[in-house]
C-alpha cells in the first residue's frame, strides 16, 4: 500500500462517500421505522510521528455501562451547548484524553455511521500536535496510537460475528497488537480505508 501523507487524506475527505451502520453485515435486521437517531461525533485523531501517520485510540474502562473494556475514538452524544458536531468532538476529545482543542487542525470528515445505540455518529478526522494525554479515570484505560497504514490498509480487516440479543451478528474487526479493534471504531476505520483508497 502506497504512504499516505495528510495532503491525500484532506483530498480522501472532501470527496462524498457513503454513510455506514453496524448493521451493515447484517442485512436481515429489520430497523423500526421512524426510529429517532441522535446526534453524535467522535474524533479521529492523526499525529505525525518520525515513524510515520498514527492515529490516536482509547480503550474504555472496564466498569462502564455500555461498551466496557472496547476500543473507541473519543466522542460523545452532542450537547445543547455544542455549536456544531465539530465542536462536539473537540469537546470530547478534551475531556477524554485532554487533547488541548487548539491543537487540532480538521482536516474534514467521514460519512455518517448509525450504532446499534441509536446515534448518528459523524467522524470527524484531525491533524494533532503532540500532546501528553490524560485519560479521563471515569471513561479511559489507556490512550494509545496505531499506525494509519495499518488501518487504512483493507488486506488488515476480518469480517467476525457472535450472537447479540439472540441473534448471530457479523462485524469488521482490524486487530492491532493486543488491541481487538472492532464494532463502530472498526467500521468507521474501515470506511475511512475507503475513502482513500476506492
Amino acid at each position: 500500500m502506497p504512504s499516505i501523507d495528510v495532503k491525500t487524506i484532506e483530498a480522501a475527505l472532501a470527496r462524498s462517500g457513503a454513510a455506514s451502520s453496524d448493521y451493515d453485515l447484517n442485512p436481515g435486521v429489520v430497523l423500526p421505522e421512524g426510529r429517532v437517531l441522535r446526534p453524535a461525533a467522535v474524533l479521529v485523531p492523526v499525529l505525525e510521528t518520525d515513524a510515520g501517520l498514527q492515529v490516536i485510540l482509547t480503550k474504555r474502562a472496564s466498569h462502564l455501562k455500555h461498551h466496557p473494556g472496547q476500543i473507541a475514538f473519543p466522542g460523545g452524544k452532542r450537547d445543547d451547548t455544542d455549536a456544531d458536531l465539530i465542536q462536539t468532538a473537540l469537546r470530547e476529545a478534551r475531556e477524554e484524553i485532554g487533547l488541548p482543542s487548539q491543537s487540532a487542525q480538521i482536516l474534514g470528515q467521514l460519512p455518517c455511521h448509525e450504532t446499534v445505540t441509536s446515534f448518528r455518529m459523524t467522524p470527524i478526522v484531525a491533524l494533532v500536535e503532540p500532546f501528553h494525554p490524560i485519560p479521563e479515570a471515569g471513561e479511559v484505560a489507556e490512550v494509545f496510537a496505531v499506525p494509519l497504514a495499518h488501518v487504512l490498509n483493507p488486506e488488515n480487516y476480518r469480517v467476525e460475528g457472535r450472537r447479540w440479543r439472540g441473534q448471530r451478528r457479523q462485524y469488521y474487526t482490524v486487530p492491532y497488537g493486543p488491541y481487538y479493534i472492532w464494532g463502530a471504531t472498526a467500521r468507521i476505520l474501515r470506511a475511512f480505508a475507503a475513502q482513500v483508497s476506492p
